[in-house]
């Protein structure tokens, strides 16, 4: 029995189960551009974007024109029966982004394709191990839980995993108070001694790491990192997949982020931005390994949805038109903003971040990591009108995802909430 005075969350609570955590109880029921409105009516401003899903804001003008024509035309095909316009429309332009000689493989989320991805280094090499990176996040399926490292939670109840999953250690020079050279190193003698102690190089089918780490905390590695682990990959027959689930189409102010660092990953896994909220998911690979997996040795039923398909290429075009470069212009002015908190603010000690994937971590009088303070801004932001989203191991990190599509405007209202926030629980 449903009755008018309950809220969304309320009648959520008696149908769903607790292990979705939830980051607000907030019910909505519209979204447009950078804000959504909530069931009673309030207007809040996005800066968690579906958790990097709405990348052009929500319900793009062009994303629900594109959609609705597809509607009419085809729902559902099926990719193991059929073939159809769009399908391989968003293929081919996918191939062409990562510089051609790539085929293309549709899921349904990061999770999925992440367990493509692996399945196909495995078969490629006939090798067994797969190595992460400590704070990393890849999914919460069995194989994707064993191959995130952030937060032991994650595992409790679901050992044991996969097997043949090791971790090396992510550069965090600001945690570690090492020199950015000194981390590098460290980072790579880490990798070694997996190597020396736990798995042969030749026993390793693929690396897997997010080229900018999300859920761990916003963390960008040097450039030289990336060039190493390409290098030792080279060198030792191991596949290099990048998890760019979060940091694909234009999070970081380039189409992916591996054009960042001057280096491109064997295989590529992406999603949320995909499509703007439509389900779909893609792992792209290099055609000489994706020409080698064997027909009916993976598979899905609604990957490569053609609603979902022509929503991502609308996702592409607005990107194309300009919105990367001026997404980059709105990631420079909201971060030279934010920095201006640090000198009144102490706790804030580091900002940092690639396009309009920002952090801001927060640290106690005594070094720890300030959980509590960033959960207290979280809160005391939604009441104010702003949604954020936190991240980081220890959740001391307030992660910034507004809508590539943000404007100036938008961005102070967003800042003068954050430093009213602030001012408010220090």
């Amino acid at each position: 029995m449903v009755t008018k005075s309950e809220s969304l969350a309320t009648r959520a609570n008696k149908v769903f189960p607790p292990v979705a955590q939830r980051a607000t109880t907030l019910g909505i029921v519209k979204g447009e551009g950078s804000y959504v409105i909530s069931e009673d009516g309030n207007k809040y401003l996005d800066f968690a974007s579906g958790v990097a899903v709405t990348n052009v804001g929500h319900n793009h003008p062009l994303v629900v024109e594109k959609a609705k024509a597809q509607i009419d035309e085809l729902i559902h095909g099926g990719h193991n029966v059929l073939y159809y316009p769009v399908y391989v429309e968003l293929a081919e332009k996918l191939n062409e982004l990562n510089g051609g000689n790539c085929k293309v493989y549709f899921s349904n989320s990061g999770a999925e394709v992440n367990e493509g991805a692996i399945k196909l280094a495995k078969h490629v090499t006939k090798r067994p191990g797969i190595i992460s990176f400590k704070r990393s996040f890849h999914g919460r399926t069995i194989a994707t839980t064993t191959l995130t490292a952030s937060n032991s939670l994650y595992r409790k109840g679901y050992e044991g995993l996969l097997p043949s999953v090791y971790y090396a250690e992510y550069p965090y020079a600001f945690r570690t108070g090492l020199s950015e050279e000194e981390e590098v190193k460290r980072c790579l003698d880490s990798l070694e001694e997996v190597f020396h102690y736990l798995i042969a190089p030749d026993q390793v089918a693929a690396i897997l790491m997010e080229p900018v780490q999300g859920e761990g905390g916003y963390i960008v590695p040097p450039a030289e990192f990336i060039k190493e682990i390409r290098k030792i990959c080279d060198h030792h027959g191991i596949l290099l997949i990048f998890d760019e689930v979060q940091t694909g189409f234009g999070r970081t102010g380039k189409m992916f982020a591996w054009q960042h660092f001057g280096i491109q990953p064997d295989i590529l896994t992406l999603a949320k931005g995909i499509a703007n909220g439509f389900p779909l998911s893609a792992l792209v690979a290099k055609a000489e390994l994706m020409d080698q997996w064997t027909s009916g040795t993976h598979g899905g039923t609604f990957g490569g949805n053609p609603v979902s398909c022509a929503a991502s290429l609308a996702v592409i075009e607005i990107l194309e038109s300009g919105l990367l470069e001026k997404s980059v212009e709105m990631a420079e002015y909201f971060t030279e903003k934010l920095s201006g908190l640090s000198s009144t603010f102490t706790n804030i000690r580091d900002i940092r971040g690639l396009g309009l994937m920002i952090g801001m971590e927060f640290v106690q009088v005594d070094g720890k990591p300030d959980a509590k303070t960033v959960t207290a801004l979280k809160d005391k932001a939604l009441e104010k009108g702003l949604i954020l989203l936190t991240c980081g191991t220890e959740k001391n990190v307030i992660r910034f995802i507004p809508p590539l599509t943000v404007t100036k405007e938008e961005i102070d209202e967003a800042f003068n909430i954050i430093k009213e926030s602030l001012e408010e629980i220090n």
